[in-house]
């Protein structure tokens, strides 16, 4: 009975200067119904709360903005799962807040993350980024010389997606492309476990004939099957496969195109199911200048696991929008494609269709990365200076 009246007579009290704070804080996610049911709650003391802000190092946000999250001081079925609720309120609009924040310098922060203590490789980082984003599969070959960051930037990648496998195209890591088998049980391989992610493979040049056939229909068809020993499996691989490899002889040697030619590692059934693919090769004197002088500018970027689960967070946000590619635009795509068709032979993989919907893919992607539902022009550009980078050979 004593207790009844005092919770009533706690009714009465003004709120103190934190709980007001704490409720104008709380009002940016909240209906006036959650609002008053706290503030009746705040009088009878009967809950606690306490401002903060997401821990987010500055290579991402210079600052978040001011989270609250309350609990329940008592041992109250109704209040703790009410306390739950609004807490799960709070923080999906809270997130939605610092996403929408963090779209308006995606693009730039992104390929930053990526491999930052390699110096270089802009346009493939900037590839990779977007690759991230596809809702569709975008396949890209980093194919060069050892030594140059290659794995790096892939590792990095597989870091940043929620869905992600990485390993040696040479089966060297025990997981199989397409499945492992230990004795009878028989284990999902690198690309079915990748299903809806991104899929790296190192050193793909040292991949087995035998797997290549897995490899060719999660590419293409998003799926690999397995059939031995009276077992046939058919399991989901609709991946995204990043992948690297070294030129035949392990260096490239030759300067012109068809010295070049020679030295890539793999047919035109494999390289045709890229959507890009980027030659990478060693920098000469004046590059290598330009990169120790970077190298001691440079402030190297530390991601703590609240960044990392944030950029995944915010990865799996992005790639539930669906974007659109404006007619308006379709021209002009055809138009650059046209323009680098008539420059073919300066390039060494050939000017298909695939590219086509390479473009398209990515633009897609660029302008989900920046949580919008239709290309920009921005985009559009953004992809050009991309795709005309792959197709050097300097």
């Amino acid at each position: 009975m004593e207790k009844t009246i005092a919770d009533f007579l706690l009714l009465f009290r003004f709120l103190g200067i934190k709980e007001r704070q704490v409720l104008k804080t709380a009002s940016l996610y909240l209906e006036k119904e959650n609002l008053s049911d706290l503030a009746y709650l705040f009088k009878q003391r009967k809950i606690s709360a306490k401002e903060m802000y997401l821990p987010i190092s500055k290579e991402l946000f210079q600052q978040t903005e001011q989270c609250v999250v309350f609990q329940a001081e008592v041992q109250d079925s109704d209040i703790v799962d009410y306390v739950a609720e609004v807490n799960q309120q709070i923080q999906k609009k809270y997130f939605k807040k610092q996403y929408a924040s963090f779209s308006l310098v995606s693009s730039v922060v992104f390929p930053k993350l990526l491999a930052p203590h390699i110096i270089g490789h802009e346009m493939i980082k900037r590839a990779v980024a977007l690759q991230l984003f596809a809702a569709d599969p975008i396949h890209i070959l980093l194919l060069g010389d050892p030594a140059i960051g290659k794995t790096d930037i892939i590792r990095s990648i597989a870091d940043f997606h929620p869905i992600s496998s990485y390993g040696l195209g040479s089966g060297m890591s025990g997981v199989g492309l397409a499945v492992t088998t230990i004795g009878d049980v028989v284990e999902p391989g690198l690309l079915p476990m990748a299903d809806q992610g991104i899929c790296c493979i190192d050193e793909l040049n040292l991949l087995k004939e035998e797997s290549r056939g897995a490899l060719y229909n999660a590419m293409e068809k998003g799926f690999i099957t397995y059939d031995k020993k009276g077992q046939h499996l058919r399991l989901d691989a609709r991946v995204r496969v990043l992948a690297t490899a070294n030129p035949l002889e392990d260096k490239f040697t030759g300067k012109t195109i068809p010295q070049l030619k020679k030295q890539i590692p793999f047919d035109e059934a494999l390289l045709s199911r890229f959507h890009l693919i980027f030659l990478v090769k060693k920098p000469d004197t004046y590059q290598f200048l330009k990169i120790a002088d970077a190298i001691l500018k440079q402030k190297q970027a530390h991601l703590n696991k609240i960044d990392i689960e944030f950029i995944k967070s915010y990865v799996f946000h992005a790639e539930q929008l669906k974007v659109t590619l404006p007619e308006v635009y379709h021209q002009d795509i055809v138009n650059f494609v046209h323009e680098l068709k008539k420059k073919e032979k300066e390039s060494l993989f050939e000017i298909s269709p695939r590219l086509v919907v390479g473009i398209m893919r990515l633009v897609q992607a660029r302008a989900r990365m920046c949580l919008r539902e239709k290309v920009t022009q921005e985009d559009i550009n953004d992809v050009k200076t991309i795709v005309e980078r792959a197709m050097q050979i300097g």
